[in-house]
This record gives structure tokens, sequence and C-alpha cells, in this order.
């Protein structure tokens, strides 16, 4: 394979623009065409990973395979390319001066003073080549965090212009996004901003090759014209970002834009083949067009202010609701919310759901209220899905309601319970330091059959992704199996709990993984696809029970009349 190429995509005028959707729907594009393509994220932020950042900061912190706890643009890419990241595809500056002073107390650099240039941007450049220089990929994108402009992203921008001139023409290009803000008092698109942003860039030495403008109208010729004329980039290299209906339309308004073609012009790649986009388009056309009316889905959290929190959530309940033909309506609720209310006033809040999924999380907050929730789904049949601390949660409520065992708990929560039925690992107990040290990445998990769990699998060994800290109690295990607990999955190498689920209950399943994770566009999860279609099911029970309900009102009313 010849050697790899880098597509550097740079952030101008304000955040939130999207960077992470544009490199993910560039790379799908460039994926269609036939070629190996791998996204990569750089974060200026000095935390070493997300790991220990409440979610309120940045949004959910995405797990890959291999462990690695990463920014929520990693699921992006995921979702998008439908391939696995890992490590390597998530620098901080926290990891790169981490590397750098390492390196300095191990006396790598031989006495020299240790400087930001080079050994800063030395170690950036390191990172980001790792992935194109690992033989597996063609083209690298390096999403570049922040903007332009910045002085946490300072030294990416140097690494850029070094790189541009180290990997010779043709082999690197530098996108930039930026923002055509509307006036309404003027009635236009003014491009003054995104000049200062492209000035600013060159100010430290580097040239965007590709405009790509996010904006809320159309962009005319005469103002392509203008911006390739004070940008210096071709007009053809001008791309038009409009805002979209949801970000799965986003690449084909980029191939409209025909950016795919651009991107491989200027790096002297071959077109190939034209992306073809079927699935893609078949999967929109669905999400768009569903053909079998919606279904509600009650989200149970303590983040639901910030609904980034559960992002791959929510993209999970997506694809599975395209599967099944439905729109899923998702109903965010605070789970501090339910801590004080009565059952009746419970039913109130949930009773016109189809389904509950009780979300992950750490800490006391709002736990109570989950087990609430927990309660009504499970005491009035309503399809139930928990992940990790969800799971836990159902574990703790079924302890309390079924097994009555009084105080029953989780020791996270209450380190003095005489029911832990929930606790930490043996292995963590003596770990003092936060970041990293979780249960993360890829586990083995033995799925038991004649059970609901394998009946969605269908297959006896899967493996899935973790991020806790506290388990199961195996000393408990029998007495919930002998009162109708099901345990249907099981991590062989450590007699771990990994799924549990409820006998006489029409879909009740907690799992203490995160399938959410490995959930794409073309391959949404079979777990994520199974509780939409029983609470579609569920649905049409309920509507039939109304409607039989309406038809004996009526009834009951002629009769009066008569």
């Amino acid at each position: 394979m010849a050697k790899a190429k880098y597509i550097f995509v740079t952030g101008g005028v304000a955040s939130s623009l999207g960077k992470g959707i544009l490199s993910a729907s560039l790379g799908r594009l460039l994926m269609e065409r036939g070629y190996k393509v791998t996204i990569q994220k750089l974060d200026p932020y000095i935390n070493v990973d997300p790991g220990t950042l409440n979610p309120y900061e940045h949004g959910e912190c995405f797990v890959t395979e291999d462990g690695a706890e990463t920014d929520l643009d990693l699921g992006h890419y995921e979702r998008f390319l439908d391939m696995p990241t890992s490590r390597a595809n998530n620098v901080t500056t926290g990891r790169i001066y981490l590397n750098v002073i390492n390196k300095e107390r191990k006396g790598d650099y031989l006495g020299k003073t240790v400087q930001v240039i080079p050994h800063i941007t030395d170690e950036i450049k390191r990172c980001i080549t790792q992935l194109g220089n690992s033989g597996k990929f063609e083209i690298v994108i390096t999403e570049i965090g922040g903007t332009v402009g910045d002085i946490e992203s300072l030294p990416y921008i140097e690494a850029v212009r070094q790189l541009k001139w180290e990997l010779g023409p043709s082999n690197s290009i530098v996108l930039h996004l930026t923002l055509l803000p509307f006036l309404k008092t003027s009635g236009e698109l003014k491009t003054k901003p995104t000049q200062h942003s492209v000035k600013m860039l060159l100010e430290s030495g580097v040239q965007c090759d590709i405009l790509a403008c996010r904006t809320e109208y159309s962009i005319d010729s005469d103002i392509r014209k203008k911006l390739a004329l004070f940008c210096n980039v071709e007009e053809r290299a001008v791309i038009e970002a409009i805002d979209a209906d949801t970000i799965y339309d986003v690449p084909l308004l980029l191939r409209k834009e025909r950016l795919d073609e651009v991107v491989l012009d200027k790096l002297q790649l071959p077109h190939r083949k034209d992306p073809a986009l079927k699935e893609w388009k078949s999967f929109l056309h669905q999400l768009k067009n569903p053909e079998k009316g919606l279904v509600k889905i009650g989200l149970i959290g303590k983040y639901v202010e910030l609904k980034d929190s559960y992002l791959s959530i929510n993209e999970a309940l997506v694809h599975a609701a395209v599967k099944n033909k439905v729109k899923a309506e998702v109903f965010w609720f605070h789970s501090e919310d339910f801590e004080n209310l009565s059952p009746e006033n419970i039913a109130a809040e949930l009773n016109d759901l189809d389904g509950l999924l009780v979300a992950p999380g750490f800490g006391s907050r709002g736990i109570e209220g989950k087990i609430n929730a927990i309660r009504y789904a499970r005491e009035n049949q309503i399809p139930f899905f928990g992940i990790c601390l969800g799971m836990q949660c159902a574990v703790i409520e079924f302890a309390r309601d079924v097994l009555k065992l009084k105080n029953a708990h989780s020791t996270e929560m209450d380190p003095a319970t005489p029911h832990p039925v929930i606790t930490l690992q043996p292995g963590q107990k003596n770990i003092e330091n936060k970041g990293g040290t979780m249960r993360l990445g890829l586990y083995k998990c033995a799925v038991v059959k004649n059970t609901k769990t394998f009946e969605i699998y269908n297959e006896s060994v899967v493996f899935e992704r973790h991020r806790h800290r506290y388990e199961f109690n195996n000393d408990y295990k029998e007495r919930f199996q002998n009162a109708g607990l099901i345990i249907s999955g099981i991590n062989p190498e450590q007699d771990l709990v990994e799924i549990v689920e409820l006998k006489n209950h029409p879909w009740f399943i907690g799992v203490q993984f995160h399938p959410e994770y490995r959930s794409t566009v073309t391959h949404p999860h079979s777990l994520f696809v199974y509780f939409i279609k029983a609470a579609s099911i569920e649905r049409a029970r309920r509507l039939a029970t109304t409607s039989e309900k309406r038809g004996l009102r009526t009834k009951k009313n002629k009769a009066t009349l008569l």
C-alpha cells in the first residue's frame, strides 16, 4: 500500500460548527469510493482523556474496543464509517505533554532543553502519523478541536504547518470549516468573519486548501467568488455546508457539493468509483418516512439537560427505529424528579410511554428516581432496557421489592448497605487513581441458551464494550434466580454477570455493558432493535385497548340515548 495521505480539518469563527460530522461525512464519501479511511480527533484540553470529565463539560465519553475513553466525535466516526476506532484515534494535549514529560524523565532527550518546538510539536506529529504509518489506511482525516486563534490549539496548527512541508506537495490538505452568519437587518450572508479566520490561519503559516462554509442559506456564485478571491482558494473549493434536517443528510449534501472530488483532486488520487451510498439513502428515506408510525420511549438519566451526554444511546435508538420502520420519539426525564413522587404520580408521568430506558451514570444523585421508574416498568409490564448503572438499578429494585431485602443497594452509593447486591470488583478495591482504571473496552460474554437474550443475539458468545467499576454480587445469584430474575449473560473468564432479564415480562433486559457504542447506521445493535420492536408491540396493544374502551363507551352512550 502507498503512503497514507492526510486531511486536516480545522474550525474558525465559532465553535460547535460540526467538524466531527463534516469529517465523518467526508470519510464516508471517500470510503464509498473504495478508499481505506480512518478519522482522528486532536483535543486541545489538558485532561489526559475525557474519562474523568463530567458529561456536562463535553457530552458523553465514548469507549473504543481497546478500552480508550475518548471524545464523543469518535462515536460519529464509527457510526458513519461502520468500523471501530482505537486509542490512536483520539489524542489530547494532556496526553501529548504526559508522553513528552515521561520521555524527559527517562532521559530520552539526552539532556536537551525540552520545548514546545520541537518536542511538543514532534510528539503531535508522531501521533498524527501513527495511523498513517500502520499500513492499514490510505487516507487519514485529522480533526483539530477548538477554533483557530485559541491559545490551546496553537501547537497543533504549528504541527500541521510542519507536516505539510515534510509530507510534500499533494500528500496533505487543510479543510477549514467556518461560519457565514446571516444578518436579518441587511438580509445577507456575511463573509468577513470567514476572511479573518482564514487570515488568522495564514498568520500561523497554514493556507487552507478547501473552505467549508456553515450557513443557514444557500451560497450563490457571487459569495463563492468573493471567498475564493480573498481566501486564496479555488472557487470550486468553496463548499456549502448548509444546515441539515438531520446529521445523516450531511454526506449527501457534501456529495452534491462534490467535496469528495475536490479532495481527491488536491491529493492527486484517482476517483475510483462514484459513491453510490445505496444503504445510506435507504436508511435516510426510512428515517424520514416511517411506515409504521411512532413509538414513545422514556429515557431516564441524571444528565438529561445536555442531550449529548447520551448521544450514542439516542443515535442507537434512531438506528433501531429505522430498522423497525418506525419513528422513535424520545422523552427525556431527569431521574431526580422521580425520587419523591408517589407511585400514582410516577404512573401519571410514564403511562403514555411504550418503552423505558434507564441510562448509565455514576454516583448517588438521582439513583432512587431510577429505581422508582424501574419499579413502574416491571409492575406494569412496560418494555424496559437498563444499561450499565440502569441494569444495576434494576437489580437493586428487584432485591428490595421482590426478594424483600430491606435497604439493598450498591456499595457505590451505600458502603454500609446490609445487602450489597452490587459491589466493587476485587481488582478495583485498592485503586486510587480514577482515570483509565475502570473495566474498559471489549470483553467476552457467554449468552445462555433458551433466553430472550439468546433469541436476540442468536449467538452463544458475543463481545461488548464496558465502562464501570461495580458488578453484580454473585453471593446473591441463587436467590435472584429462584425469584425469577434470569442471568442470561456471563463473562466466562471472571464469572461476572453481564445480562439479566425477567421471567413473565414482555421485555425486561439489563446489561452491564454499553451496546450503544457498537450501533451504526448500517448495523444497528440487536438489543436496541428488539427493544424498539417490543415497544412497537406495546404501543399496538395499548392503542387496541384504548380503541376497545372507546367502543364500549360509544355503545353505552348510544344505549343511554335510546
